[in-house]
């Protein structure tokens, strides 16, 4: 039984004076993370399964498409990085990196990123055009030594990414999956709650000619954004294309160019979104570097086209809390709550209350229903503070003047709506309501 008391939920009462946007201050406050060190935190119980169900519907949305999974050190050696000619220069990604060497003196990196070392592993691995395209992911820890970690983990050092590598003979069937990449990523954001924005952005120390960044909009949002009305209503719409993307001016400030804009000024929207995925179409920028040939059907050897395509998972946590919370505290989509229902016991030690919760929770459990169970001798208002912050989608409530009737209340967090049902329907009513879609 996952009880409140026996579980490491360590809510607080009010808002830790070191953070200053609405995620960092409810993460700390719900008890998901713990600093451990500027940038740098440990994720407890409840933020854990956030992250974990985060990075599922990503893994999921991945091998829909043909990505296989893989895994790959996060320590890789310089030579790699010399090789491909993106070490020591004067760039944000050098500076971030994290840079060591072993007791041989053998000189090595915290990975940032994985082109190089993916392009390595290819070479390893294929050496026909029979054998492509390919696409592989990993989900697994970077680290960038931000100058100025701030808003917890939204702009930390460490940080838990999806990173995957396209391999591809020519631009045409590598913009194919391309494309491919970029609706599993929308689909992937949608079964999170959100609606995501692709903007055209800047390629900056990935390099090639092509790419895209994914905003969710918030107030908090630290990237100014540039989109043509009629662009969000395009993407709620259930047959979306590339092309039909490109119709639409969309933009981040670096790349957005106000005298070269092609879109009526009527038509310009500006707003702020937190970035949460970038894609890039690379060419053969890294395969010709990395020494990454395959034989063409013709007999030649050719160098493969290659994209790579990043999910900050850990970010995306943060900025879903900046997205979806109201003054009360998180309000969880569905899919990634940390629990499903919160079961609040206002009079434990009552035998009846007692009774008819543990029998509820029971029966939830059963039908496969994840339920945080309070029961703590808190008083009422502090319980219902509590999971209001916490944000679980479903709050019943077990107390002895409903139970003289043979009722509990009903919440719905994201509402706030509230209702009486009868106990003895409790049981299939709350199934219905967190199974459907």
């Amino acid at each position: 039984m996952t009880k409140l008391t026996h579980s490491l939920i360590p809510v607080l009462k009010d808002d830790p004076a070191e953070a200053s946007i609405v995620s960092h201050k409810l993460m700390l406050r719900t008890g998901m993370v713990k600093q451990v060190a500027s940038g740098i935190y440990s994720w407890l119980p409840i933020g854990l399964k956030v992250l974990q169900k985060v990075a599922q519907i990503v893994r999921e949305e991945m091998n829909n498409i043909g990505a296989q999974e893989i895994l790959m050190p996060c320590i890789q050696p310089v030579e790699l990085w010399e090789q491909s000619g993106r070490y020591g220069l004067a760039d944000d990604l050098n500076n971030e990196m994290l840079k060591m060497q072993d007791r041989h003196q053998h000189r090595l990196v915290f990975t940032p990123t994985a082109e190089e070392l993916v392009t390595s592993l290819l070479k390893q691995c294929i050496q026909s055009y029979k054998s492509l395209p390919q696409t592989v992911y990993q989900i697994g820890w970077k680290f960038r030594d931000e100058i100025r970690p701030r808003f917890g983990v939204m702009r930390g050092r460490e940080f838990l990414m999806k990173d995957a590598y396209s391999f591809s003979i020519g631009k045409e069937s590598a913009l194919a999956t391309y494309e491919a990449m970029l609706l599993a990523y929308l689909k992937a954001y949608r079964r999170m709650g959100l609606t995501a924005i692709p903007v055209a952005a800047s390629t900056g120390a990935m390099g090639g000619d092509y790419s895209h960044e994914f905003h969710i909009l918030a107030n908090t949002g630290e990237s100014q954004i540039y989109c043509q009305q009629g662009l969000q209503n395009y993407l709620s719409t259930g047959d979306i294309t590339l092309a039909g993307i490109n119709q639409f001016y969309a933009a981040e400030e670096e790349k957005h160019d106000a005298a070269k804009c092609p879109c009526p000024a009527d038509q310009l929207e500006t707003k702020r979104g937190i970035e949460v995925g970038h894609i890039f179409y690379l060419g053969t920028k890294y395969s010709k570097s990395m020494g990454l040939q395959v034989q063409a059907q013709d007999g030649s050897l050719v160098y493969p086209d290659m994209g790579c395509y990043g999910i900050g998972v850990s970010r995306l946590v943060g900025g879903i809390i900046e997205a979806c919370h109201d003054d009360k505290g998180i309000v969880w989509p569905k899919s990634i709550a940390p629990f499903e229902v919160a079961l609040i016991n206002v009079r434990v030690g009552d035998p009846r209350c007692d009774s008819a919760a543990t029998n509820l929770y029971n029966q939830l459990k059963a039908k496969g229903i994840d339920v945080l169970y309070d029961d703590t001798s808190d008083s009422a208002g502090a319980k219902f503070a509590k999971m209001d912050v916490l944000g679980l989608p479903l709050q019943v409530v077990i107390g002895p003047k409903g139970l003289e009737s043979g009722m509990v209340e009903l919440k719905t967090r994201a509402t706030g709506e509230t209702k009486n049902i009868d106990i003895n329907t409790a049981e299939e009513l709350v199934y219905d309501l967190t199974k459907a879609r």
